[in-house]
This record gives structure tokens, sequence and C-alpha cells, in this order.
């Protein structure tokens, strides 16, 4: 049966399997002369057994690796300055790259007052230090966003050197442009509020569009989930010749196709649909042919699910034996959780960029870390090397 990625020649990500089990990563300087290399696990345990092959992280070859370690005979100086700190919003994901790092957090107080308004302070100097700030702004998303504007604020007042905003979620991506009159772009907004905060860089996961990269006035660093969600699709050793990936709209064709040059350039389908208002989808037709084979449905992020629901829907109706959703944010406003344990797929697949409620989880649900991608990318800022060939 054919594996269902490319081979090294037409990929060049690489993979290989590892043991979910074993202890939290180790430094990545504990043995100086071997290479480290990024893994990937899952994220917690939801307390179901899907019968999957463990997943693992597409691993980053020698070539790819040229020139990382470049910074070896200076670690103990570079190590030093370099300081991540945590929000309320995802605690867990900033420990797991603080661990994929050989890092602790730093120390940082938030609290809210009786009137709701939020307070930082830094527990420990970060003057002069490369400061990486991990704080999605999911929801509760305002809340989540105060709260990273101040801490961008103390670490400025704190003589920061550099200070990184990581959002692995970055809210109101949505709203990157006007379709109606008199409507407002709040994305841009979002952007300046972030710069003039004090943040000399963002590093984002999976945008929305990558237009929202243009309204920063700062550098961005885009992240890409893909490799993860590919790598444990890979896993699942599904015939190439049973595959086609399925874009739930037009927007998301590009993303689509992406997606599946990397699964031995599987053919593309696409869900033609026309929104009727916020959160409110309606499926048309399909363009493409997927009767008889295995539908993946690609997309950056499931909010209500209406769109991948009724998208899932109508492949069943068109012949697909089994579909699988593959989302990088899972967002999960009511009635997403109805909608995709409904039956319509064989798997959810989604990442860690947004913490999941106990509540949310459900037997289809596989959720996948992407801490161990952000951490090699922060540890590449902070380094002053390639970040675009991670994804190569």
């Amino acid at each position: 049966m054919a594996s269902l990625v490319s081979s090294p020649t037409s990929s060049s990500i690489s993979r290989r399997s590892i043991n979910l089990s074993s202890d939290r990563p180790q430094h990545r300087f504990a043995t100086p002369y071997r290479r480290h290399v990024p893994r990937c696990s899952l994220h917690g345990s939801l307390g179901f057994d899907n019968g999957l092959v463990p997943p693992c992280m597409p691993v980053i070859n020698d070539r790819m690796l040229t020139g990382m370690h470049c910074f070896q005979d200076d670690i103990g100086k570079q190590n030093s300055r370099l300081c991540i700190f945590s929000g309320t919003a995802n605690p867990a994901l900033a420990q797991e790259i603080a661990d994929y790092l050989g890092l602790e957090l730093g120390k940082i107080k938030i609290k809210r007052f009786a009137d709701g308004e939020i307070y930082v302070q830094l527990q420990e100097s970060v003057r002069g230090c490369d400061v990486f700030l991990v704080q999605p702004t999911c929801p509760p998303a305002n809340e989540n966003l105060m709260e990273l504007l101040i801490m961008i604020d103390a670490c400025r007042r704190a003589s920061a050197k550099n200070i990184t905003a990581v959002i692995p979620y970055f809210g109101y991506a949505r709203a990157d442009r006007k379709t109606q009159g008199r409507e407002s772009i709040a994305a841009k907004l979002v952007a300046n509020l972030i710069t003039e905060a004090g943040a000399h860089r963002v590093l984002a996961c999976d945008l929305h569009s990558g237009q929202s990269m243009g309204y920063f006035d700062i550098p961005v660093d885009h992240v890409y989930g893909q490799p993860v969600i590919l790598d444990y699709l890979a896993s699942k050793m599904i015939c190439s010749d049973d595959l086609v990936v399925v874009s739930p709209d037009v927007g998301g064709v590009a993303r689509a196709r992406a997606f599946a040059k990397k699964l031995s350039d599987a053919p593309l389908a696409i869900v033609d649909k026309r929104r009727q208002g916020h959160n409110v989808a309606e499926v048309l037709n399909l363009i493409g042919d997927v009767k008889g084979k295995v539908a993946v449905m690609v997309d950056d992020m499931i909010d209500t699910a209406g769109t991948i629901a009724k998208g899932a829907a109508l492949l069943h109706q068109e012949g697909a034996r089994e579909v699988y959703a593959c989302s990088t944010h899972a967002v999960f406003s009511p009635p997403a959780i109805e909608r995709l344990s409904s039956g319509l797929f064989q798997e959810v697949i989604i990442t860690n960029t947004i913490p999941l409620l106990e509540q949310k989880s459900f037997p289809q649900l596989t959720v996948l870390s992407v801490a161990n991608i952000l951490g090699e990318t922060i540890w590449r800022v902070h380094d002053d090397c390639s970040v675009s060939s991670i994804f190569q």
C-alpha cells in the first residue's frame, strides 16, 4: 500500500516515529554533539482511544539544520539572554515550549482586580534580554488581548532588549477586510495596538489570511501547524491513490493546495458555499470527484463547525468513503461539538494553539502539539537563524 506522503525526493520533510510516553524533552544542550530533533506528541490525554498509530512530527533534515548550531561556542551567554513568559490564556503550551528549549518559564504575576482590570508584574529582571511572551488571543478574546498588551508594556518598561509576542492564535484575524460599507478592519486595529504597546516582533501560527502580516509595522514570523498534521496523517498509512484533499470554501483553496502537494500531490476538491450571515454558511455544490475516496478537509480554524459539517455531509452524499477534518485552531464555539461528534467525521484533528476544555472533547477528536515547532522558531529568531527553512 502506498504511503500517504511524498518520498524524500519530492518533499523536504522527513519523518520519524517516537515514543509518546517518554519523559519531558531533555535540555537541547544536554549532549552538545548530538543534534536535537524536534518531535511531536499528543497534547495531554483526552481519555479516548481511537486505535490510532501514535503520531509523530516531521524531523528536520540535515540540510535544513545546516548552520543551526553555530551558537554552541557561546551557549551560556546566549541562553542567559532568552526569557519566556506565559500569559493566562494557554500556560500548558507555554510550558511545553519552555521544556523543548530546556528553559524555565519566567516568573510573572498576573491578577485581576474586582472591577476586572488586569495587573501584571514581572518577578525577575529582563533588562537587556530577548523576551518572548506566549499568549494566544483566543476566547475570551478581549480579555486575553488586553492581558497581552499589558505584558508587553511591562516588559518595555523593564528595559527588555527585544520583545516578541508569540501569538499561537491571532484573534480578530477574520476581520481583515471590508466586505460591506462602514465596517471596521479589526485585524489592522489589533496589529496597531500590539505595535504601539512596544512589541518588536510578532510570531503567529496559521494566520487566517497572509495579508494580515502586512497590517503590522514590525517583523512578523508566520509559523505553520501543517507539518504536525501531515506527519500524523502519514502515520495512518492511507493509500495515496484513495486520498483527496478538500477545501471547505473557495477562500481556502491555496491552503488546501499546499497541503495536497505534501500528500503525494493528491487531487483537490472544493466545496462551493455562500455565506448568508456571520457564522452561518450554506453549501451549494462540490467541485471535484470524491467518490470512493478518503476525503481530508483542511481549514485554518473551526469555529461553530457549520462550514465544515455541511461540507462533510455533501462529501458523503457524493460518495466519499471517509471524511477527516484537519484544522490548526479549535475555537469550538457552540454548537461545534454537537456537529463534529454527529458521526460525519472519521476523525477531527486539531492542534493545541487554543486550550481545549475537557467538556469539549469527544471520541473522534485528536489533539496534536505545536510546541516543538514554536520552540524551534523561537530559538531561531533569538539566534538570528532562518525560520522559513523549517517548512521548506
